[in-house]
């Protein structure tokens, strides 16, 4: 009697837990579920709980139950309150998930922050990556994010299967703590960059140049980035949907400069542009795409926003 064999050309996967189902989280927790991860989901919204079972994941109704019996915890919320309000309680990740489990927050957050929760963790017997990343929602949904991790090698190697579904640059920084800081660095530079394309674009229109036909050839040039390549319709069309909000942008400024104010680093120009995304916040716009730091440059030029 022959018996049918056995396909070991994938080995299998860990049962995952994802807390936070926003703007990035949703996409990627779905392209795990495409890459044959069973995924167990937790967030506030039913919506996106719809959204998840849709795409082939199961919904939980708590944290507790999410990661009970998961493997892989992932945690995808919006800054370090909400990590800590996820991890830490009678209800949280860290009193209801079994030892040997491994915690993975992609959340944006303080390096120290990341720091404390490996730490407090580790007593539980809970291993810990941060593991923040890069490329908004689009590089969420085309699961071209760059990641960058901190943590133990082994326990990044481990993760390493489960991050090549997310993205495509995938790099350990260092220690627990050095993902959130690249991250933080990520950050700056993009602000930086997307102020410098808002200003350019503002300049380009009030000398009637073609815009888009200079956005082109900028973008050809030494000028190019992928910032521009990403954010050069919402310039054109005004379109300021969120893919990354002001208001996480406005978060993400204040993790730099504290952080660069504990290592003595200066930082004039980022300085400015923080200054710049928190009065495009406090004028309303918070909820805009970055992108929309073009609006203060145009307020700033005296044109009607």
């Amino acid at each position: 009697m022959s018996s049918t064999p056995t396909d070991t050309s994938h080995p299998a996967r860990p049962a995952v837990a994802w807390i936070g189902l926003g703007i990035m989280g949703s996409p990627m927790s779905e392209n795990l579920i495409k890459a044959g991860y069973d995924v167990t989901g937790y967030t506030l919204e039913p919506e996106k709980l719809d959204r998840l079972t849709a795409a082939g994941g199961t919904a939980a109704s708590s944290v507790a139950e999410a990661v009970r019996n998961a493997d892989v915890i992932v945690t995808m919320v919006p800054a370090s309150p909400q990590v800590e309000a996820i991890a830490y309680g009678p209800d949280g990740i860290l009193e209801n998930a079994r030892p040997g489990a491994l915690l993975i927050d992609m959340s944006s957050i303080t390096p120290r922050t990341s720091i404390d929760l490996a730490a407090n963790a580790a007593r539980k017997g809970i291993r810990v990556l941060d593991a923040p990343v890069s490329g908004g929602e689009a590089g969420a949904v085309e699961a071209v994010l760059s990641i960058m991790v901190g943590g133990e090698q082994a326990d990044f190697e481990a993760a390493r299967p489960l991050f090549e579904a997310l993205g495509k640059t995938i790099v350990l920084c260092g220690p627990h703590g050095s993902g959130q800081t690249v991250k933080a660095a990520n950050q700056l530079i993009v602000a930086v960059n997307i102020q410098a394309c808002a200003e350019a674009v503002v300049f380009l229109e009030r000398s009637g140049v073609d815009l888009k036909a200079a956005l082109e050839v900028l973008g050809g040039g030494l000028a190019g980035s992928t910032v521009l390549a990403r954010k050069k319709d919402n310039f054109l069309n005004r379109d300021f949907t969120p893919g990354f909000r002001i208001d996480l942008h406005h978060k993400d400024m204040g993790i730099v400069t504290d952080a660069a104010r504990t290592v003595g680093a200066a930082l004039p120009v980022g300085a400015v542009v923080a200054q710049l995304v928190a009065s495009l916040r406090a004028q309303g716009d918070g909820g805009l795409d970055h992108s929309a730091l073009l609006r203060g440059v145009e307020r700033l030029s005296g044109t009607r926003v």
